[in-house]
């Protein structure tokens, strides 16, 4: 008959006290690294879940782990996960990593010890490493806009970024336009590949020649927005139409397009992708793919609740749709 995976047992595979066994699993500092290595892979390799018990139960609280914050597309994803929250009477603590890298074990160590619900981690690669020191803390966790392609074993929620990028250049060729640049964000981001990916695949659908110079990358901030457009701008047979990544890429198009006194969308047309609520308000209004990032932080905000409380997602990579919204950026070429 198998043998029960418990805390004793764990202890006596590792050569350790049980209570030190307990301090890795809650995330107590005092114990030393090695020794939490050995005992974190023997609790994923045991696959260790905590008994419950009648005092356990949600505590009501949800972490939310940015890479950073500074962008307005952060804050949508807030919305989103206080909206599943607060349908739970549940609070959302935000965390920012400043690195792409994945939740390091301070800030693991940090969050298991308060307890968590789970853990909505926000456009990360998270490594084998980091998915065991989460499972051994038994921590459930979903990845929103995973930056890399995510484990099978991974809960993950993203948008059709490809779809969205053969929509947004679809549009541009069917205005006219053959010359069709593109401005994507970190080329090793899943995300930015999969958008990139669909305008190719539009242009040789419409028989249009790919050409590597009108493919650019930046970090999906305004600023990358207009330097890669002065480049494209600059070339000698210069796009006439521009999808941008993202909405703050948009904007700095918008802004490199102004200082050379060209007008969008009568010289420039000009597609974003997000539809921040910026983007309705933009001048002229920007043409842009819509990504649900609201739903999407609150779809991973519910899936980390209900495995909180032993239940298992249906299915572990959901992708939202995407949809083009047109508005005044883009308009026929006029040659």
């Amino acid at each position: 008959m198998k043998r029960r995976v418990t805390i004793a047992l764990i202890a006596e595979e590792a050569g350790v006290s049980v209570p030190t066994v307990s301090k890795v699993i809650n995330g107590r500092p005092e114990v030393a690294p090695e020794t939490r290595q050995r005992v974190e892979k023997l609790l994923h390799k045991h696959g260790y879940q905590r008994r419950g018990s009648q005092g356990d139960g949600p505590v009501g609280l949800i972490d939310l782990v940015f890479t950073e914050i500074e962008s307005p597309w952060a804050m949508e994803l807030i919305r989103g996960a206080e909206t599943a929250a607060r349908e739970a009477d549940a609070s959302v603590v935000i965390s920012v990593m400043h690195t792409h890298s994945g939740p390091g074990r301070d800030l693991l160590d940090r969050i298991a010890a308060r307890r968590t619900d789970g853990v909505v981690i926000v456009s990360s690669k998270l490594t084998p490493v980091q998915h065991g020191q989460l499972s051994a803390r038994m921590i459930p966790f979903v990845v929103v806009d995973p930056e890399g392609e995510p484990s099978p074993e991974v809960p993950s929620v993203g948008a059709t970024n490809w779809n969205g990028g053969l929509a947004a250049t679809r549009h541009l060729l069917e205005l006219g336009h053959r010359r069709v640049a593109v401005i994507g964000g970190p080329p090793d981001m899943l995300c930015s590949r999969a958008r990139i990916d669909g305008y190719r695949a539009a242009l040789e659908t419409a028989g249009v020649e790919v050409d590597p110079e009108l493919i650019r990358y930046g970090d999906f901030l305004v600023g990358s927005g207009h330097d890669q457009a002065h480049a494209l701008l600059d070339l000698p047979d210069p796009p006439t139409g521009i999808f941008a990544g993202s909405d703050m890429q948009a904007f700095g198009v918008f802004e490199a397009a102004r200082q050379r006194g060209l007008r969008v969308p009568d010289d420039l047309s000009v597609v974003g992708f997000d539809d921040l609520p910026l983007a309705k308000s933009a001048w002229p209004p920007l043409t842009t793919v819509r990504q649900p990032l609201q739903e999407m932080a609150t779809l991973a905000t519910r899936m980390v609740l209900a495995m909180s409380r032993g239940e298992q997602p249906e299915t572990r990579r959901v992708e939202l749709a995407t949809d083009l919204i047109i508005r005044d950026s883009t308009a026929p070429y006029r040659g």
